[in-house]
């Protein structure tokens, strides 16, 4: 990637693995990135050892301050912020909230990557939510922020499908690979006045509220469909999960047959191969992962864990279903 003609002084702003590709760009395209503010280090892994997010490690890989305040809330951090008489600010799944005094420092102002078409999906689980309500295309944005939630004026945006194998993993990556150098045109627009943010239409405004802990249990009542949406919107993390002969099993992968099922009970084993009735049709799962084991072919889970047709799955008991 050859050097930005309108080279910019930014702060980056973000925290995991998403942000980290357009962080890359910025630097290939040759802008002079002042100072990347991340999370503070957290405890990780069996040793609770404090760990740099990913954009730590790739902001000190690049020999680049890094700044992980708690807050930005005080009159310091700002004045710090301020001090470093930025052009812009990137801002990609950071983690705080921007005060007004930190969006309006820099010159041009910041700029916001997200994983949505906007303003559908505002918040903090773009990509679960658009595959748990079964979009079929979802995409990234680059808005000029504001002070509400996701609510500023987009600069470019770029979709994609979402296919009936995608789930958050396949989507998250695209998507991250796509964000770096739509950032890169949207600096490059904004800095020689070429566009106009757009202000985002006020209907269609949906939130993406966090994954809570229990929506990850799978509701056999719901149809075939819906569950292999959820399944695909938490693979392969958190993982969709139920209950089987009293054992946590995750479901990770997993092909829809509206077809089948017929009258069994939702969460009623049907056959040999796992298969599991839902609302309307049944669910065969391909991938499934036993607690504190690795993720294993259905065929061989089974090979080591016999499920008799007949065994009851989980609890049908409504988890609530995303609205789209």
């Amino acid at each position: 990637m050859s050097a930005a003609p309108h080279r910019l002084r930014l702060a980056f702003m973000g925290t995991p693995d998403f942000a980290v590709p357009t962080l890359e760009a910025l630097i290939a395209a040759g802008h002079d990135v002042a100072a990347v503010y991340s999370q503070p280090p957290r405890p990780a892994n069996r040793g609770h050892k404090l760990t740099p997010s990913p954009v730590h490690k790739a902001a000190e890989a690049a020999g680049i301050e890094v700044r992980t305040p708690k807050s930005l809330k005080g009159v310091e951090e700002q004045k710090a912020f301020a001090d470093l008489g930025l052009d812009a600010a990137v801002v990609v799944a950071y983690g705080l909230i921007l005060p007004a005094a930190v969006l309006w420092a820099p010159r041009l102002g910041c700029f916001n990557l997200h994983a949505s078409l906007l303003p559908r999906w505002r918040g903090a689980a773009p990509i679960q939510r658009a595959i748990w309500a079964g979009d079929d295309e979802t995409g990234v944005a680059v808005m000029a922020m504001s002070e509400g939630l996701d609510e500023g004026p987009i600069v470019l945006e770029e979709k994609i499908d979402i296919g009936p194998d995608d789930n958050a993993g396949t989507i998250h990556d695209r998507l991250a690979a796509l964000g770096g150098p739509l950032m890169v045109d949207g600096l490059a627009l904004i800095a020689t006045g070429r566009v106009t943010p757009r202000a985002q239409e006020a209907e269609g405004v949906t939130y993406a509220r966090k994954i809570a802990k229990d929506e990850a249990r799978i509701d056999f009542t719901q149809s075939a469909e819906a569950v292999d949406c959820q399944i695909r919107a938490l693979a392969p993390s958190p993982g969709a999960f139920t209950e089987i002969l009293g054992e946590r099993c995750k479901i990770l992968r997993a092909e829809a047959l509206p077809e089948d099922g017929g009258d069994a009970v939702p969460g009623t084993v049907i056959d040999a191969n796992l298969t599991i009735a839902c609302g309307t049709g049944a669910i065969r799962p391909l991938l499934v992962q036993r607690a504190g084991r690795g993720a294993q072919p259905v065929a061989e889970f089974l090979r080591g864990f016999a499920v008799p047709a007949g065994t009851i799955a989980g609890f049908p008991v409504a988890a609530g279903t995303i609205a789209g």
